[in-house]
């Protein structure tokens, strides 16, 4: 076991000592990082949510109690965090912003909203008015909420409504009013409805809750880990390339002539692998919380993932060494493969908007599983959220070693 430590640290020492090796394990993952968090507005903030201030303008032509209610929903301190919105009275001047990139969206609240839903004295409803929401294309994400909140604001109106002529229809039927009586109890119904929709509580955006706090989490808690395990790839691979250096400058058949066994020697050089993996994570992850102030969830579960992507990771770098002949081969092939696996396994773009096979395909990937794990902690989650991202990476990393070591025995790379 010693001997397998001692081989193993040997390894990283000689790893950090490589100038040109750095920059691609460290520097070049930072580098993209750090434009990242230029772009994203995200360096150096302190910002915990990858949207916020969301400008929306609302004009409000109603006269009605309904569209006020629903300018007070968007004003509401449950939304406070979430939206920045404006009122305004013309609705082509709103619609001109929005062209202009100037907000997210308009919603035009029409003249006599209130009046099509809620029943006058007489019982009667005004002819429909419906609520336009102009969205802003270069804004799909901000627009989105707004139409959520909308959505599930119509959505409790209608509900309401439904509610109010079946809570009159019931009244009739039981004799408890006689029907010159019915459009009174409507419009109280109306009137009820009215005040339960002027807080705004309720509405929620993904199933969380407006007033509940958010999990903290930003677009660099995404594109940091993405870039950092692109790179890890990288890093395995060269690692694997200098077994076969060690090989063609007759540096490895030396090294077995000592009292040490094949197998210790090949655990050696991998288990080297595998630390200058875990450090390399390691120190980028401590860098972004620092300087971009990332979340990256608890430390153990951290640490756990870590670990485990590594393993992964070393097993197709392990199984690249066993495929290939040269150590010039090992590098060229060992970047294809980063470069293939960063795009198949969503280090550049959320893997959720692609169809069902491409994201069936990406598990194939380390990054894959370590992008969703990281993730998962950094909106909140906990290492029993991730068992299934860690049990993955496990699983391939032994299926890899053990391939790999097959490869390894039938070529007689690591002989005396």
């Amino acid at each position: 076991m010693k001997k397998i430590l001692l081989l193993g640290w040997k390894d990283v020492t000689l790893a950090f000592r490589d100038r040109a090796g750095l920059i691609l394990m460290l520097l070049a993952p930072f580098a993209l990082t750090l434009g990242l968090g230029f772009v994203t507005g995200s360096l150096g903030g302190t910002s915990t949510s990858g949207v916020e201030s969301i400008p929306v303008v609302l004009v409000n032509l109603d006269a009605g109690q309904l569209g006020g209610d629903l300018v007070r929903v968007f004003q509401s301190d449950e939304l406070a965090d979430l939206l920045d919105p404006e009122l305004a009275s013309d609705p082509a001047a709103a619609q001109l912003k929005v062209e202009n990139d100037e907000t997210a969206a308009a919603v035009l609240i029409p003249a006599g909203f209130s009046a099509s839903i809620i029943p006058d004295a007489a019982g009667q409803s005004g002819p429909p008015a419906a609520i336009q929401l102009v969205a802003n294309p270069a804004r799909p994400t901000s627009s989105g909420i707004i139409q959520t909140i909308l959505e599930q604001y119509l959505s409790r109106v209608e509900v309401g409504r439904a509610g109010g002529s079946v809570v009159v229809a019931q009244l009739l039927q039981s004799g408890r009013i006689t029907p010159a009586e019915a459009p009174a109890a409507g419009a109280a119904a109306g009137v009820s409805l009215a005040e339960s929709l002027e807080s705004g509580q309720g509405i929620s955006l993904k199933g969380v809750e407006s007033g509940s706090a958010a999990p903290p989490f930003k677009v660099l808690a995404y594109m940091a880990p993405g870039m950092a395990l692109m790179f890890l790839m990288f890093t395995v691979s060269n690692g694997g390339r200098t077994l076969l250096v060690e090989k063609l400058h007759g540096t490895l058949p030396r090294l077995l002539t000592a009292p040490i066994t094949p197998g210790q020697v090949l655990l050696g050089k991998m288990f080297g692998i595998f630390l200058t993996g875990v450090a390399q994570l390691l120190i980028l992850i401590l860098a972004s919380t620092v300087l971009f102030r990332l979340n990256w969830g608890s430390p153990l579960p951290v640490l756990a993932l870590v670990l485990a992507a590594v393993a992964g990771a070393v097993g197709w770098g392990m199984l690249i060494t066993a495929l290939v002949k040269s150590p010039g081969q090992a590098s060229s092939i060992g970047s294809a493969i980063m470069l293939v696996f960063g795009v198949l396994g969503g280090s550049f773009f959320e893997l959720s908007r692609l169809p069902a096979w491409f994201r069936a395909a990406s598990k194939i990937t380390p990054n894959a599983w370590g992008i969703d794990g990281f993730t998962i902690l950094a909106q909140g989650g906990g290492l029993a959220e991730i068992l299934p991202d860690i049990g993955g990476l496990l699983v391939m990393a032994a299926a890899l070693f053990g391939i790999a070591l097959f490869l390894f025995t039938r070529r007689g790379i690591i002989q005396r």
